[in-house]
């Protein structure tokens, strides 16, 4: 059988096996387009495929060189991929499935193709992660060193200013850190091209690694220097620059000049590809024996098997989990035993953002002069778009008319005689400011930890026991006493922590 036939047989059968991929895992595909077309943080997933496409072709003359070998035992990576997938598809952990379906393609093509075909398109395969809308949680941190490192920048210029966490006034007005200011945008738009820019101008593995870290570093710093100039510029123009659209407008454009900046520098320490070439004819000059065009197919067959078995396993799963939910609601604990009685108005005008619950409860309590709120939402059958542990229940949505967070971190608080880390937010308005402490009870057990949450889950789903989960929030006002208002909090948990532990849950029908 001649190489040209070889080729021609692995093609199909690599094809096929691709467009089964796809039709099996269809949801996951498009959970990634829909996120790409909605957020401009993704948008850059457009072009990965095609960029993954054009490295491929441009390894064409070597890989003409190849014979390709199918591999069974590649097929066994197939087998975790599959359970990870499953596992957060059952969770709704979207971004763990979206990299376990991208990680089968590599796979398959080693499995159907063999490694040394890997080993020529490894980069080609791996820029494919890049397509996997990723980095949300580096948002917080983010937004942290932007503040920190524009307040100091403004600091050294000798205006004055006050902060309050995100928050910042300056003379000429008032500024604070969102999401769109975090560079977190940048930050994977850089590192993406930068990545390609290394394959691209070097050889040698480590200046391609060391402009990749040139590639996430300057972003970051140049993020900073970006909030920094618009402030500057709004400042001394009285507030009239670099506000609303031109605002944006000059962030690309500085983000453009940065990546042109680095690629101009990169370039002075450009190699040429006689090392690549070398080490792509070294790989391709390697003796593979011919496989059977049996034994490539029924290989083929075997990973098409195996990749659907998770789909199936999940769609049984998802008809056993969608059942009806009777009508529920929460009780309000009955604390009157520590001193703690209901009060009707809510302390503060102010409710997190929780989606799909089946059942919520806010109550307002009061012991002497101190007053703290209490939010409940219940999750009797967690289920895709109802789950406790989803990046869209929040304590506040971004440019919120009203209330703004300030700060956020972790807090180790009692809670039964015991430690429990939970999370702190502080909010602000113009008229008041709020200290929140949540964190998540799923099953018995309570936990701020979203990851463990989400393995708590997958156990319980797995194993087939209720799937429960009550997400809990307790908050009070403050103004500058940042100790009472812990004290206050912690009192009212010690009092509360048994109540809530018990049966809360009443149908609407009692």
């Amino acid at each position: 059988m001649g190489r040209a036939a070889d080729w021609k047989t692995t093609a199909v059968l690599l094809s096929t096996a691709l467009i089964g991929l796809l039709a099996l895992y269809w949801s996951t595909a498009v959970s990634m387009v829909e996120i790409w077309a909605r957020s401009e943080t993704f948008a850059h997933g457009f072009v990965i495929v095609p960029i993954s496409l054009f490295l491929i072709w441009h390894r064409r003359d070597a890989l003409c060189q190849v014979v390709p070998s199918a591999r069974a035992d590649g097929l066994l990576l197939l087998l975790p991929l599959g359970g990870a997938w499953l596992a957060a598809s059952i969770t709704s952990v979207q971004v763990v499935q979206q990299l376990a379906f991208v990680a089968m393609i590599p796979v398959l093509v080693w499995s159907i193709a063999g490694a040394r075909v890997v080993r020529l398109l490894v980069f080609a395969l791996a820029y494919l992660f890049f397509a996997v809308p990723i980095g949300e949680g580096l948002i917080p941190h983010m937004m942290n060193f932007t503040a920190a490192f524009t307040i100091k920048l403004i600091q050294l210029t000798g205006i004055p200013i006050y902060v309050d966490g995100l928050y910042f006034s300056l003379p000429s007005g008032a500024w604070n850190v969102v999401e769109g200011c975090s560079g977190v945008r940048y930050l994977i738009a850089s590192t993406s091209l930068g990545t390609l820019y290394a394959f691209l101008t070097y050889s040698s593995y480590h200046k391609r690694a060391l402009f990749m870290l040139f590639s996430v570093v300057v972003p970051i710093i140049a993020n900073g220097l970006r909030a920094y100039m618009i402030v500057m510029i709004a400042h001394y123009s009285d507030m009239t620059l670099a506000l609303g659209v031109d605002h944006l407008i000059y962030g690309w454009i500085f983000f453009g000049c940065v990546i042109l900046l680095m690629f101009w520098i990169g370039s002075f320490w450009a190699e040429s590809e006689t090392m690549e070439t070398e080490r792509v004819r070294a790989i391709a000059a390697v003796p593979t024996q011919t496989t059977p065009r049996v034994r490539q197919l029924v290989i083929a067959g075997a990973g098409i098997f195996l990749l659907s078995i998770w789909p199936l396993r999940d769609a049984f799963i998802q008809s056993q989990i969608a059942q009806p939910v009777p009508e529920l609601r929460l009780l309000a604990p009955d604390l009157a035993n520590d001193g703690w009685r209901p009060a009707p108005p809510q302390i503060i005008d102010w409710t997190p953002r929780y989606l799909g619950m089946d059942a919520e409860l806010q109550q307002a309590y009061q012991k002497g002069s101190d007053q703290v709120g209490l939010y409940l939402a219940y999750y009797d059958h967690q289920r895709k778009h109802a789950e406790l542990v989803n990046s869209q229940n929040i304590m506040i949505v971004q440019k919120h008319p009203v209330w703004g967070e300030t700060e956020r971190s972790s807090r180790t608080i009692r809670f039964s005689d015991a430690a429990l880390t939970v999370v702190q937010s502080k909010l602000k308005s113009v008229a008041a400011k709020v200290l929140i402490w949540h964190w998540y009870r799923i099953g018995s057990e309570h936990t701020s930890n979203p990851y463990w949450a989400k393995v708590l889950e997958a156990k319980s789903t797995l194993l087939g026991t209720h799937n429960d989960a009550l997400g809990i929030v307790v908050y009070t006002a403050w103004d500058q006493d940042m100790g009472a208002a812990e004290a206050r909090l912690q009192a009212f948990v010690d009092s509360m922590s048994d109540a809530i532990d018990s049966s809360l849950i009443k149908t609407g029908q009692d």
